[in-house]
């Protein structure tokens, strides 16, 4: 909110408090309140409503008596997700350019994209050092010219933290999720090109890339930060091996710190290839909240809600909201809903102790493990974001993919009267006697 905004605000409540009732020429009070809202109503007019329906409230006084109590610690500013643009303090140098596996459709705009990016911008472009055993990739004479030109990393053994710069994505929404498994912390701004089949997280068009690209490079473009969750896989066999060695370093032994995961969309706890169902045990902040008896369980970001969750029942939730959204997969109680919880809590996940078998947990659809009983998941909201680049802007991405993607309220649009032409001429008494006479004529 703007300081004048906010300066006008208190002079309203500062005007009402001081105003004494008004009194009729018969000094009888008038009634206060339509005077009271009367007066609100003309000074609403010259203030200026913020852009954001997020933004926090400049009003923290509920009535005479209550009022939110003053912590410096727990003070939080959500941003207007209409002032996320993207910013570079100093010129992009490295990009890693991440293309769809196993599609011939995507060889030749990645090597149009990797030589323009080397040849017109002068950048180092990084990718997989699978690519380069692209049996298909090394026919095209193109990128045979530009292969030495590359540089590569292996998954699994080199680490890109701080390394890379910006990050390019070809195919569809896959890429993404494995941008975000490379960068467990910090992740670089990343502009996904929809060259794929469903293409829900990838908002640009490659007609016109080199505009699109050199657009970003000059920080001229929005951006939606979608949270990801913090799992943290916390094994009872390590709780026996740490208690054996107390005066340990706990660094020398697999802690939790070693185990922890980033997802975008989602993690999944489920029953696996048992034919029981899950007996999974939810907690919420340490307090036991329920037991899930169903196929499993689905906690998912906002940007998984679209995923997997909207599969399973759950609502669409804007990728801006912080939220953590838990849902139950084909549960065995009916009125076992979808719920949603506020992003800063930590849920816990464990196999229930009456359970007939273990449970499978597998992240964004990868490093499927099992979870047996006396091991338990942490899942909280990471603070290390996915800055995902906007086409236009966070609202209209959205609805755009929502249309495009899953084709949201898409229906044949009711007729109007004017062209019911055979209803609006006749009466309801002339129709039910052209229906007696078609029911004569059946008989």
């Amino acid at each position: 909110m703007r300081e004048e905004d906010l300066q006008l605000a208190l002079q309203m409540v500062d005007d009402n408090e001081g105003e004494t009732a008004p009194t009729s020429p018969g000094n009888s009070p008038k009634p206060l309140r339509k005077t009271r809202v009367m007066d609100i109503s003309e000074r609403r007019k010259q203030f200026r409503r913020t852009r954001s329906l997020n933004a926090p409230s400049p009003f923290q006084q509920f009535g005479p008596c209550g009022r939110i109590m003053k912590n410096s610690a727990m003070v939080m500013q959500i941003q207007d997700p209409a002032s996320q643009r993207l910013t570079w303090y100093k010129p992009p140098l490295t990009v890693l350019v991440i293309k769809k596996v196993s599609d011939a459709s995507v060889l030749a705009p990645f090597v149009q994209l990797v030589t323009w990016l080397l040849q017109e911008k002068n950048m180092v472009v990084w990718v997989e050092s699978a690519v380069l055993e692209d049996s298909q990739l090394n026919d095209v004479a193109q990128f045979r010219d530009i292969r030495d030109k590359l540089v590569t990393f292996k998954d699994g053994r080199d680490d890109l933290t701080d390394r890379i710069d910006f990050i390019v994505c070809l195919g569809g929404d896959g890429t993404l999720l494995y941008a975000s498994l490379l960068f467990q912390q910090s992740v670089p701004p990343v502009m996904a090109f929809h060259l794929g089949s469903l293409g829900f997280l990838t908002p640009f068009r490659f007609d016109s890339f080199q505009e699109q690209l050199t657009s970003v490079l000059e920080g001229h473009a929005a951006l939606t930060l979608r949270s990801r969750l913090r799992c943290v896989t916390h094994r009872k066999s390590d709780k026996r091996h740490q208690s054996k060695h107390v005066d340990a370093d706990p660094d020398d032994h697999l802690n939790a710190a070693h185990k922890s995961i980033l997802v975008l969309n989602e993690v999944v706890i489920d029953r696996g290839p048992s034919p029981y169902l899950s007996n999974i045990d939810l907690f919420l902040d340490g307090k036991y909240i329920t037991s899930v008896q169903g196929d499993g369980l689905i906690v998912s970001t906002p940007t998984g809600s679209t995923a997997y969750a909207v599969a399973a029942g759950a609502s669409m939730i804007h990728p801006s909201v912080p939220a953590i959204m838990v849902t139950p997969i084909c549960p065995h109680s009916l009125s076992f809903r979808p719920i949603v919880v506020p992003a800063g809590v930590e849920l816990k996940i464990s196999v229930s102790p009456e359970s007939r078998n273990t449970s499978w947990v597998s992240f964004d659809g990868r490093n499927r493990q099992e979870l047996f009983h006396g091991d338990s998941l942490r899942v909280t909201t990471s603070i290390y974001p996915m800055p995902s680049i906007c086409a236009q802007d966070q609202i209209s991405d959205w609805f755009a993919s929502l249309a495009d993607g899953l084709h949201w309220n898409v229906r044949k649009r009711q007729k109007c009267l004017d062209e019911l032409s055979d209803l609006t001429a006749s009466g309801s008494e002339d129709t039910f006697d052209e229906f007696e006479n078609l029911k004569l004529y059946d008989v």
